[in-house]
């Protein structure tokens, strides 16, 4: 079975970075990706998705220190769904794309960039944290 994504795209925010109680840094970050084509009529037409990404550890607080909103980014990961209960008590679903390499391009894009040029972090294969608890997420 397989289970990857690759997105190249630009960030829709600055990162969000927190920490589990026991100390494990997670960053939360939108990135969105369009595609462009021609429609019967020879129009052009363009079609944005938005991608919630979740980074872990190390890679999390380095994504923090460096991204900004508008910063192109190559992502490699997975697609998890979860589910929560809303402060209403309804039950929603999330799903977002657990990043296991993310690399910094193009300079500071349209944000106020924080770090140098291109670079990457990645979570080398096998040393990926286990997922947390419900519990754990800290938002």
């Amino acid at each position: 079975m397989v289970n990857k994504v690759i997105l190249v795209g630009n960030l829709g925010k600055d990162p969000e970075v927190r920490f589990t109680p026991n100390g494990q840094a997670i960053a939360k970050f939108p990135v969105a990706t369009t595609e462009k084509w021609r429609d019967q009529q020879g129009q052009m037409q363009e079609r944005t998705e938005w991608h919630n990404v979740v980074v872990w550890g190390k890679q999390a607080e380095t994504c923090g220190q460096y991204l900004a909103k508008g910063r192109q980014v190559f992502v490699e990961g997975r697609i998890q769904t979860r589910n929560y209960d809303d402060k209403d008590g309804n039950k929603r679903y999330i799903t977002e794309i657990v990043a296991q390499n993310v690399r910094f391009l193009g300079g500071s894009g349209g944000g106020a960039g924080r770090g140098a040029s291109d670079s990457s972090v990645s979570v080398p294969h096998g040393e990926e944290p286990a997922p947390p608890g419900e519990d754990d997420i800290p938002f």
